[in-house]
């Protein structure tokens, strides 16, 4: 039990440092389409990553003794093409939807929104026979009503941009679900890289039919670009994909979740925002549920 808890406190780690890096690049995204569609953004990003990825597989065979490109033999081809896929694909709607959503809603809703993936986790964990325990629930409550104050603060109400965020919260849920299924099997490096080759594509021909990407604005928005793809893409996406390994996916979604809260530090201190008291109580009861679900029960997980 000591080592199951020093290994989820290794992975909470790491998904705390892939919510900082993803709250702090929520600037870029949004910088990033004023100058090229989402669509086109995302796909441009994705070839980023993937060139990140790569060189990072090449060096950790050789660390290995392995010959380059050569997998475990104890890892699942099979699994990591399957995996891959089928990551790459939720994770092309995910990110598609999310980025056509930020356009025609407001910044808070639609962290909001995008987070509500802490709630879906556990209840479609229900159908896959994953329990939440009691100390789970009560966190992603105390968690779902700061996210609350923190995000909503006009009245609310659903319009076209809203629901595509909602949608994507949902494939946000169907990909924390499916690294879950896939990660033990195979090398999650490997997997990071190949979701990435997917989601390259799926975005690309997304672009090519709902967009029309021009060179020009590609190289304007190279900074932006470049950083999601670096940061955003090669290393936070990868340390969520190693970090379920070692946590349960309801605990991976809570930790995710402070994406939105280090998008409003990251805007209080970068950008001289003004964090209201009510934001203010909102951080504080996500970080409280995050360090409530610390100490929920956890299953050892199967290898």
């Amino acid at each position: 039990m000591h080592k199951d808890r020093k290994n989820q406190l290794i992975g909470a780690l790491m998904l705390l440092v892939a919510a900082f890096i993803w709250g702090f690049a929520f600037v870029a995204q949004r910088q990033g389409m004023d100058h090229i569609g989402p669509t086109t953004f995302n796909a441009v990003r994705s070839y980023v990553g993937v060139a990140a990825l790569v060189p990072v597989v090449l060096i950790s065979d050789l660390f290995a003794g392995r010959k380059p490109f050569r997998m475990h033999p104890e890892h699942s081809r099979k699994d990591l093409w399957i995996g891959g896929i089928l990551c790459g694909v939720l994770l092309a709607l995910a990110s598609n939807l999310q980025q056509m959503g930020i356009v025609e809603t407001s910044a808070g809703k639609s962290g909001f929104l995008t987070a509500l993936y802490i709630v879906f986790v556990p209840i479609f964990g229900i159908f896959l026979r994953r329990r939440t325990p009691l100390l789970g629930w009560v966190s992603v409550a105390i968690a779902t009503g700061g996210m609350y104050l923190l995000c909503i603060t006009e009245g609310f109400s659903l319009k076209t941009g809203d629901i595509l965020l909602l949608l994507c919260a949902l494939f946000y849920t169907a990909h924390i679900l499916t690294v879950d299924r896939f990660v033990t099997y195979t090398d999650g490096i490997r997997l990071s890289c190949l979701q990435f080759a997917v989601n390259a594509i799926v975005s690309t021909a997304f672009a090519l039919i709902m967009e029309t990407p021009e060179l020009s604005g590609i190289l304007a928005a190279w900074k932006p670009i470049l950083f999601t793809g670096l940061f955003s893409s090669g290393i936070a996406y990868t340390l969520q994909i190693l970090a379920q390994k070692r946590c349960p996916p309801q605990v991976a979604s809570l930790i995710m979740s402070l994406e939105s809260v280090f998008a409003v530090i990251g805007g209080w201190l970068v950008l001289d925002e003004r964090l209201s008291p009510r934001e203010g109580l909102g951080c504080i009861l996500v970080f409280a549920a995050i360090i409530l679900i610390q100490f929920a029960p956890t299953k050892k997980r199967d290898t």
